[in-house]
């Protein structure tokens, strides 16, 4: 418990260069059990080989609004915890347009790698489908290499102000990709994708990576927003 509350002081102190994470995190004494992820029709088994990763930050504040009593969401957005940006996931790309996904048939994640990583990625469900989705994909993983190789990732982005980002009356996708590899050194602006919702609220943060998992430019028809485009951030409660 308490270096989750050092985390948010340290936060709150140097919001210019900010791990917005997990704010405040409090894991239950039971964490919740996931269902199986299982492909489909819409989202089959495809073994490719792979050309890339994604690195994919959800921003909590936008994900959670309107969602406090929805009770898939609790954890997340109906508690006393506060989250910035979240882990959604590291996702292996392909070579060409298709990207590989679903590759082995695979037990629940267990629950000590769920209540180790909760506080990164605040749902179980999630979880359960990163791992059987993307994880399963990746050479010589196991659910806790896999999460621990994400994590990693994840732990050591910093963050800019987003108070202050989100108080500017014209941001653009392109300025905040500049700020954020402003806040992260070894990270270009290029490496940095940016999606929203239909109303042009951030949504999240796609950032490229090459094989050895290091940042790179994004290559062309990979997602998110053009540079130009009018950007809003949902300030966290």
């Amino acid at each position: 418990m308490i270096p989750r509350l050092l985390l948010a002081a340290a936060a709150l102190l140097a919001p210019s260069l900010a791990e917005a994470q997990a704010l405040r995190c409090d894991v239950p004494a039971r964490v919740p059990r996931p269902r199986p992820d299982l492909p489909s029709a819409s989202q089959p088994v495809r073994r490719l080989p792979i050309g890339s990763y994604t690195l994919a930050l959800t921003w909590a504040p936008q994900f959670c609004y309107g969602k406090g009593r929805d009770a898939a969401q609790r954890f997340e957005c109906g508690g006393g915890n506060r989250f910035g940006f979240t882990l959604h996931g590291l996702w292996p790309d392909g070579v060409g347009k298709d990207w590989p996904q679903y590759c082995a048939a695979t037990p629940l994640v267990p629950q000590s790698v769920i209540r180790e990583h909760l506080c990164s990625t605040p749902s179980a469900q999630l979880l359960q489908h990163e791992w059987a989705k993307h994880g399963t994909c990746m050479p010589r993983e196991t659910p806790a290499s896999y999460f621990a190789r994400s994590g990693r990732l994840y732990r050591a982005l910093r963050y800019p102000d987003m108070d202050a980002l989100s108080r500017q009356p014209n941001l653009t996708v392109g300025a905040f990709a500049r700020a954020f590899a402003t806040a992260n050194p070894g990270v270009p602006a290029e490496a940095v994708r940016v999606t929203t919702t239909t109303k042009g609220w951030l949504d999240e943060l796609w950032l490229c990576l090459d094989t050895r998992f290091r940042y790179e430019r994004c290559g062309p028809n990979t997602g998110g927003k053009p540079a130009a485009t009018r950007l809003r951030i949902w300030r966290a409660r």
